[in-house]
């Protein structure tokens, strides 16, 4: 098979066999972190092992559910949804602050269905397409892609490595072992063209494998929480158990969250459009807003908290040149077998931070040039070094700017400084409406 223009061995309309599709669908599932949203909640809530362990079941579940909704009937462009970090400190905040144990849960819970409403108006009305197209056009959509990767590499390399637990050198040493193999598949696909297929497409699950191998000869993979994990189980810890509670400032508050949310996805979907060659239909956005809201709403019912596209699947399709529906809709059907397998899920949970921060920290640079890809096709001027750098400025200034610094600010605004990406969003946004001459025809869309 030959690559395409965009550098794809299969397309997101290309058939792939039953088991390829299933292996590769694996791939995105282990190159996705996750799990990760779910275990920082659980830990700020306090919640018992049987509940952190539901509400993983449920993440898992909902992010199935949603890849599935979004790929096969909504969005219809190959990607992966994902618990999104975004709405963290909020569902801490609001469970805290209505009771914790006490009904705190079931407040947030009725937060979440009225957010995930309101976006599923947004697509119904049409409103969604028509803001994206006034706003967005390419030099801001570049943008706010390569604002993705850069925002990404400062956790793959420091929560996933530097500051994950464990000895920090041990964990440079196995992150460095899974980046490495990763590095020689692909450089041995480049030169070898017998294996240049089968290698490019199977890097990143060849390098888990062999970060995850290691991991355990050096003692760092927790067996123990995999040999106590039930084989099969039900999830219990939905709204059934929790119930459902509206509250006005609550509701407020994740309004704003899902707003945050929805820029954060708009970049997404950028990514995945830039690296597949596809450009999204004002119906197709519409959809995608639809399909985001039917997720999001799934996810509050089980007891998870907001879903969302996620960007790593962007560097992943850039790296295995694999963008296939099938692909994707095989990762949404390993998802919702990980929510009912509880010994699949806890091998998951338990690869180490650094096997995931090895390959995690090569697909954010993939998303990052993809989005400069998109901006070298442009005409730039003075004006649009502007739209470029002072999104990358506020990204980089909201990675490094000290935690106390956020802290002394108000908790609304706390919520958007937890998200560089939808602050260096907004200042594109701004700055390509205030310089005229730095507007570009919008290729994200077309009728």
């Amino acid at each position: 098979m030959t690559e395409s223009k965009n550098g794809l061995l299969y397309g997101p309309n290309d058939n792939v066999s039953l088991g390829q599709s299933g292996v590769l669908g694996l791939q995105h599932v282990l190159a996705m972190d996750v799990y990760v949203p779910p275990i920082i909640i659980a830990g700020l809530l306090s919640m018992s092992i049987a509940e952190k362990s539901g509400f993983l079941q449920a993440a898992f579940l909902a992010a199935g559910i949603g890849t599935i909704l979004q790929t096969r009937f909504f969005l219809k462009i190959p990607v992966s949804q994902g618990p999104s970090f975004v709405p963290i400190g909020a569902v801490a905040g609001v469970y805290l602050a209505n009771g914790g144990p006490n009904g705190g849960m079931a407040t947030v819970i009725g937060s979440l269905i009225v957010g995930s409403l309101m976006l599923i108006i947004f697509g119904l009305s049409g409103i969604f397409q028509k803001v994206i197209s006034k706003l967005v056009p390419a030099i801001v959509g570049g943008t706010i892609i390569t604002c993705v990767g850069l925002s990404l590499l400062p956790s793959a390399l420091n929560d996933n490595i530097f500051k994950a637990s464990g000895n920090v050198n041990q964990n440079i040493l196995l992150a460095t072992i899974t980046g490495l193999t990763m590095l020689i598949a692909m450089i041995i696909s480049a030169r070898v063209p017998q294996l240049s297929k089968v290698l490019r497409i199977s890097s990143i699950i060849i390098s888990l494998i062999v970060g995850t191998v290691t991991a355990s000869m050096m003692g760092m993979f927790d067996w123990s929480a995999v040999s106590h994990a039930a084989w099969i189980s039900m999830p219990q810890f939905t709204a059934l158990h929790y119930g459902i509670h509206f509250s006005i400032p609550a509701i407020l508050t994740f309004v704003i969250i899902y707003l945050v949310l929805t820029t954060e996805t708009t970049g997404t979907w950028f990514a995945m459009s830039a690296v597949t060659g596809e450009k999204l239909s004002n119906k197709q956005w519409n959809h995608g807003i639809i399909g985001e809201g039917i997720s999001c709403l799934l996810a509050a019912l089980l007891g998870a908290t907001p879903t969302t596209g996620y960007s790593t699947n962007a560097g992943v399709i850039s790296i295995t040149g694999v963008a296939s529906k099938r692909v994707f809709m095989s990762a949404g059907i390993w998802f919702i077998v990980l929510g009912f397998c509880g010994k699949l899920s806890a091998f998951l949970s338990a690869v180490p931070a650094p096997v995931i921060g090895g390959v995690f920290s090569i697909i954010c640079v993939m998303i990052m040039l993809n989005g400069l890809n998109v901006i070298r096709y442009l005409q730039t001027n003075e004006s649009t070094m502007y739209v470029i750098g002072i999104p990358i400025i506020m990204t980089m200034a909201l990675i490094l700017v000290p935690t106390s610094v956020i802290h002394e600010t108000p908790q609304l605004v706390q919520y958007l400084l937890g998200s560089p990406i939808t602050i260096a969003a907004v200042t594109a946004i701004i700055i390509n409406l205030l310089m005229p001459s730095a507007k570009q025809p919008a290729t994200a869309t077309e009728p």
